[in-house]
């Protein structure tokens, strides 16, 4: 998943899908992975792939560096289009491969844009509909499926799929920037380092982490020293 800087959008108009589709192909041809699926929402984009050639981080390299200048120069803006480092998890099994499958086409229905997967043109669904391999490689998810009327059928059923846990990459970010942070102040990568300082080197840092932003939650998490005796560690 790509997502813009600060859920901004990143598609403007159907011109800027167009353009985003057209580099995606692009890249494609050039890394020689497969794709199997694909929604671009006003703020973010779902693609479920099979690398080749191309690592996974340079595939999205690409994708987000050729769109976002094309994007900036149109729009006569300058800075970063997409929000940090793609986000990603990979799909080990055909069950797990059918629910992202459902669940990048289903996104428009969900997100209350169109009643019916197929409605949205801007996602690979109308691919699978029709039965037409052009961006995307339909063929592997008939194979597992056994044929192209059942998969559909599938794609279509109303579901409670979740994929992509948007919110637990999000805490997961909110917690590497902290230790990041705590690194920084107090040369401390775990709690057990951090409770070897000094006393008075501990309430120290920990009042830097605060002035850093830190919540007090955080602050225990990082340190293993409690809410209460945190809250009063002030200078």
């Amino acid at each position: 998943m790509m997502r813009g800087n600060n859920k901004q959008l990143i598609f403007r108009d159907d011109g800027d899908r167009r353009f985003f589709l057209r580099t995606l192909q692009e890249c494609k041809d050039e890394g020689g992975f497969n794709i199997y699926a694909y929604c671009l929402m006003p703020n973010h984009v779902h693609i479920l792939i099979r690398t080749g050639e191309m690592p996974l981080e340079t595939v999205f390299r690409k994708i987000g560096t050729r769109y976002a200048g094309w994007f900036n120069y149109k729009y006569d803006r300058v800075g970063h289009l997409f929000q940090d480092r793609y986000k990603s998890e990979n799909v080990e099994d055909e069950c797990y491969f059918l629910t992202v499958l459902r669940y990048i086409m289903q996104n428009p229905v969900k997100a209350g844009m169109v009643e019916h997967p197929a409605d949205y043109r801007w996602s690979s669904s109308p691919d699978y509909e029709s039965g037409t391999n052009r961006l995307v490689d339909i063929q592997y998810a008939v194979s597992v499926v056994g044929s192209l009327s059942k998969l559909n059928d599938f794609l279509r059923t109303n579901n409670n799929d979740h994929a992509m846990d948007v919110q637990a990459f999000e805490k997961k970010e909110k917690e590497n920037r902290a230790k990041e942070i705590m690194q920084k102040i107090a040369d401390c990568n775990s709690p057990q380092d951090f409770r070897r300082l000094e006393k008075d080197d501990q309430k120290e840092c920990i009042n830097k982490m605060r002035d850093a932003g830190l919540s007090m939650c955080m602050i225990s998490r990082l340190t293993g020293i409690s809410k209460a005796t945190i809250s009063r560690m002030k200078l």
